[in-house]
């Protein structure tokens, strides 16, 4: 197997030095490319990538902006590879993350596979909140926490890998974001592809620094669900709508208090025991006021753009494009 490492990057010159750096400490010892595509950046991260060319095979390509899905697979259809592990920028890999993800290929092959996330100590408490909130089993489910009672596993495009047979058949993620790497995980499942979790092969995902981008985030998380139901009718499930009514559950429980305040008190120990859960994996009473935060504005920002982009797609009949053009990249 010769795997090509895709990573598209738009004005984050930073953080490739970071993933590239961890590249140079793997433990698998096989030859293996990196295929960095810069998205129409402003910031340019050539000459990051000029202080690894001699150490690491690293091909370096400047293209319009067109969007994180098109960037990757304009990645793989120009790699050498036969297997693609497609990254985020914003990635820091273990030393072993390599030779656990050919571990596990050799030891059960699939088509597709994806993995979780983990933060470093280096990380800020901010971002290490989010990345709680994001993975815990009390907000959802564990599933970008690396749990497998899922059903089938979509996996993420900030830490995935596809077969080069996969990629063509399918070709690769549409022109949605966010949203393009579920869109291709059905569209891999309707071609009779499988997709796995790959629980070891996890990745140090920085995710978004400050509270606005992250609101702003997972608001187009949730605007982009109810398009991708339309879709895939079929793949709909009703828990997709489990922070909406959260969200709704808690105001009207807020309505009602005065007269009858049980249901607020169960929204008070949900927040409380999220609070002791993330103390004890965090050890931090600061990190674990920021998780119920992040839990808020994950709930409130999903919520209601999933609300809003229902609304536009079911109700008004909405063409998705027209309705939420923000999502859409023009494939150039």
């Amino acid at each position: 197997m010769y795997y090509s490492l895709i990573i598209p990057v738009y004005n984050r010159p930073d953080e490739i030095d970071e993933l590239l750096a961890s590249l140079l400490n793997q433990d698998y010892k096989k030859d293996f490319e990196i295929v960095i595509i810069e998205d129409g950046s402003s910031i340019s991260c050539a000459s990051i990538i000029k202080k690894y060319t001699d150490k690491l095979s690293i091909s370096y390509y400047y293209k319009s902006n067109s969007g994180p899905g098109d960037s990757r697979n304009y990645g793989m259809r120009i790699a050498k590879g036969n297997y693609f592990i497609v990254l985020d920028s914003d990635c820091i890999l273990p030393n072993n993350y390599l030779s656990s993800i050919d571990d596990n290929l050799r030891n059960k092959f699939v088509d597709c596979f994806g993995g979780p996330d983990k933060a470093l100590d280096s990380f800020s408490d901010i971002q290490k909140a989010i990345n709680f909130s994001m993975t815990s089993f009390l907000t959802t489910g564990g599933v970008r926490g690396g749990s497998e009672k899922v059903g089938k596993f979509q996996p993420r495009s900030f830490n995935m890998g596809i077969s080069k047979e996969a990629f063509l058949k399918s070709g690769g993620f549409g022109n949605i974001h966010p949203g393009e790497d579920p869109d291709l995980s059905i569209r891999l499942w309707n071609l009779g592809f499988e997709t796995a979790l790959f629980k070891d092969s996890y990745v140090y995902h920085k995710r978004r620094i400050d509270w606005n981008k992250f609101h702003t985030q997972v608001s187009k998380f949730g605007k982009a669900r109810p398009i991708l139901n339309s879709w895939y009718p079929s793949y709909s499930k009703i828990t997709f709508w489990f922070p909406s009514l959260f969200l709704f559950g808690f105001i009207f429980s807020l309505v009602i208090a005065f007269k009858f305040p049980y249901l607020f008190y169960c929204y008070v120990l949900y927040f409380v025991l999220l609070g002791i859960l993330s103390l004890i994996q965090n050890r931090s009473f600061k990190i674990a006021f920021y998780s119920i935060v992040a839990t808020v504005i994950q709930f409130y920002g999903y919520g209601m753009g999933f609300f809003k982009s229902y609304v536009k797609i079911f109700i008004l009949k909405k063409a998705p494009r027209e309705a939420f053009p923000e999502l859409f990249f023009d494939v150039k």
